[in-house]
């Protein structure tokens, strides 16, 4: 009979409270900070880190502009990094703005003029012409650079001929979800959280951080 005492489990390992996120858009590390607040993670941006990179978006699809995104800067930074690319996709126009939606204007475009473009692209566009859906890809990198988590969230909506709404940012006041004939720029943060494709995403980039690490559940115990 042996008498080894048996090997332990390794422990699962431990993620950080703090998370960088591989943006300098204050906006949308409000929104993703709120969803992620049942886990107890903070978020900073880049704007909250000394001499970010500046990373070239260089990737065809979201997915990998949020892994170029997490794994340089968490290379660069030392620091646990999320990296989230995101974007309207319009069918009509063969999947445009697509991951050129913050630039889609130009490389300094604002938002007013992002969405005057689409309305000029769309504008003899009608019905189903007009379907669109947004999607949002995160990716997840430990401070060396490896990728361990991804996650990727849809919402279809379509675009309307006017804005309406004062909320959200981005294409938000042209993106109607028909069920609700409300905007994201009309809908409360709660209702937007659940049914957009960043809620959804991050709905889903918070079962993999589970799944990585439990102790990010005892941590949100312990903290209420």
């Amino acid at each position: 009979m042996s008498t080894h005492a048996p090997s332990p489990v390794p422990s699962p390992p431990a993620l950080p409270s703090v998370f960088v996120l591989g943006t300098h858009n204050e906006k949308k590390r409000r929104e993703m900070e709120q969803l992620l607040a049942p886990l107890g993670i903070r978020l900073l941006t880049l704007s909250d880190v000394p001499n970010p990179l500046k990373v070239d978006e260089s990737g065809t699809t979201f997915l990998e502009n949020a892994i170029l995104k997490a794994r340089q800067q968490a290379s660069h930074l030392g620091q646990w990094t999320v990296g989230e690319d995101s974007g309207l996709c319009v069918p009509y126009l063969d999947g445009a703005p697509g991951v050129y939606s913050a630039r889609y204007a130009g490389p300094d475009a604002t938002d007013a003029a992002n969405n005057a473009k689409l309305l000029e692209a769309l504008e003899r566009a009608e019905g189903d012409q007009r379907r669109a859906f947004y999607v949002s890809t995160i990716a997840l990198s430990d401070p060396q650079g490896n990728i361990v988590a991804t996650a990727e969230g849809r919402c279809w909506g379509r675009i309307l001929r006017q804005m309406r709404g004062t909320g959200g940012f981005g294409y938000d006041p042209l993106f109607e979800i028909p069920e609700y004939h409300r905007t994201f720029a009309e809908l409360g943060p709660t209702v937007k959280g659940v049914l957009s494709h960043r809620g959804r995403a991050i709905e889903r980039f918070r079962q993999a951080l589970l799944r990585l690490a439990p102790i990010v559940e005892g941590r949100r115990k312990n903290s209420q």
